[in-house]
């Protein structure tokens, strides 16, 4: 009989915590190590207990789980992450897959659904539920497509930096500044000031501006 599948469960909610711990529990392919409150004590007691599947929530105080699932990635490879929450939106998908994650899954997906999705990441492969995976592959497809720019945008993106235009196309997908570095690898402010740059050179307002316009041109 194999050894159960080390599990640190990490959610902000105690109720939800406690449930959750209860019904894994219930199929003894799983053991609940420990469990975390937020993503500073998720990266404490992986370090603590180094289980095979942290279940990840995403929104929590102190270190949200994205945040979380990088710095247990980079501190510990081996430990994969499956996160667990209610946003279902694509921006909180490709976050944590940039991350590190190794799956996600919502909340409201029966146990049985869970149970294998939790076998599945342990055995070091990918899990994404389908909903999400559908999401995932018609944004990868919109990426493969070629841009075609009117001209206007021609003459625009021939201002912009290729680092602009970067910044543009995750603006209009309605990402922040701060996801927006995460998925470029670069600093906060380094956006921040990509962004000051970009509203200058297409003569709007604020970001919401820039994202109608390059929507409207073509750039997203």
């Amino acid at each position: 009989m194999n050894a159960p599948i080390k599990t640190l469960l990490v959610d902000d909610q105690a109720s939800f915590r406690e449930a959750m711990h209860i019904l894994l529990e219930l199929d003894s392919s799983v053991e609940v190590v420990a469990e975390a409150a937020n993503g500073e004590e998720a990266l404490k007691l992986t370090t603590e207990h180094m289980p095979q599947v942290v279940l990840m929530d995403l929104q929590m105080p102190v270190m949200c789980g994205a945040e979380a699932t990088r710095r247990i990635r980079d501190r510990h490879p081996g430990v994969r992450v499956l996160v667990l929450s209610v946003f279902d939106q694509e921006k909180d998908v490709f976050e944590a897959l940039r991350a590190g994650a190794s799956g996600y899954i919502l909340k409201n997906t029966p146990m049985a659904q869970m149970m294998d999705a939790i076998r599945i990441v342990a055995a070091g492969q990918t899990y994404l539920q389908p909903t999400i995976a559908t999401q995932v592959v018609a944004e990868f497809n919109r990426l493969s497509r070629p841009i075609t720019l009117s001209g206007e945008g021609r003459r625009l993106a021939s201002m912009l930096s290729q680092r602009e235009v970067e910044i543009l196309q995750h603006l209009v997908r309605g990402m922040s500044n701060k996801e927006i570095a995460s998925a470029l690898s670069l600093t906060e402010g380094t956006v921040k000031n990509h962004m000051t740059r970009i509203l200058d050179k297409l003569q709007v307002p604020d970001r919401t501006g820039a994202a109608l316009k390059a929507r409207d041109l073509g750039l997203g």
